[in-house]
């Protein structure tokens, strides 16, 4: 079983710049960044993005939630995923994918505060 992977340069820079704006770490904009990619519900299986970023381990980036990941990120790509593509292939990219548009809705946001009201939905008439 793989316990760790490498997110993209990209990647990398997305959560330095947002870390350095809102002070949430990496292990919080990780959650964020799936979330964001899961919301899309499209495939990532066919995403590919170098592997020169952030070294993050699994238990960071599931925490106790690990069977929920697997099961939102199955939901969304339509089939079982053995282990060793869930982990890293899927959550890999689905981090990737997902830091972009992290880093675009933060910044459509404009400050904290109004991320946080978007995320909870709130954000609408912001």
């Amino acid at each position: 079983m793989i316990f760790r992977l490498r997110t993209s340069k990209r990647t990398q820079e997305i959560f330095q710049e947002l870390e350095g704006r809102t002070n949430y770490k990496p292990y919080t904009l990780v959650k964020h960044a799936i979330a964001w990619s899961l919301k899309e519900n499209t495939s990532v299986e066919d995403f590919e993005s170098d592997s020169d970023g952030l070294d993050l381990n699994r238990q960071t980036i599931t925490g106790d939630y690990e069977t929920y990941f697997k099961v939102l990120i199955e939901q969304v790509e339509g089939k079982y995923l053995p282990e060793e593509e869930y982990f890293p292939k899927y959550i890999k990219a689905h981090i990737d994918r997902g830091s972009k548009l992290l880093l675009d809705m933060y910044n459509h946001a404009g400050s904290v505060e109004k991320y946080i009201l978007q995320v909870l939905g709130e954000g609408d008439t912001v």
